[in-house]
């Protein structure tokens, strides 16, 4: 057996279950308890040194993930992407991953930073930061549900890996 595959299988689950994970605490909790903790004036030391912590795990266990999972591709990356027939269903979960990957990078992480303070920001730069990061957050959060089908569908291991 060669060690390869299975190791990069095993870091893609790793890696894919800290991201979506902490997507999920984000948007089931982190974001629900920021508005009471605003309220009450304790919200501070959540911003301070929860989120900046969990956006760093939750930034790059996003890269290990799609990298982990373009190693398992290996000869398949290509017509998985290009929705070749057999690969049709892996190429699907690996196009909402790299959807999600960007958005992560592109929409969440920068405007993350403004609301955090990691950058400068008048106030109505962070109101706009705000709702683009919480409607990419919210978009892979609704991604994660197709993508963890697809990536886990067992008609496509067959195809690819000959299971």
């Amino acid at each position: 057996m060669d060690l390869l595959p299975g190791f990069a299988r095993w870091i893609h689950v790793w890696a894919g279950i800290t991201w979506v994970g902490l997507l999920y605490y984000f948007n089931f909790v982190q974001v629900p308890a920021l508005k009471d903790a605003t309220a009450d004036g304790t919200a501070a030391g959540i911003s301070k040194h929860v989120a900046p912590r969990a956006l760093l795990w939750f930034r790059w266990a996003a890269v290990v993930t799609w990298v982990a999972g373009a190693a398992l591709l290996g000869k398949a990356f290509v017509p998985a992407f290009a929705l070749q027939a057999e690969y049709a269903a892996i190429g699907l979960g690996a196009w909402l991953g790299t959807i999600m990957l960007l958005n992560v990078w592109v929409l969440i992480w920068p405007n993350q930073k403004k609301i955090l303070g990691l950058v400068p920001a008048d106030d109505a730069a962070k109101a706009r930061a705000r709702r683009v990061a919480f409607l990419a957050s919210r978009t892979n959060t609704m991604l994660s549900v197709p993508m963890i089908f697809f990536m886990t569908n067992g008609l496509t291991h067959r195809a690819i890996f000959g299971l």
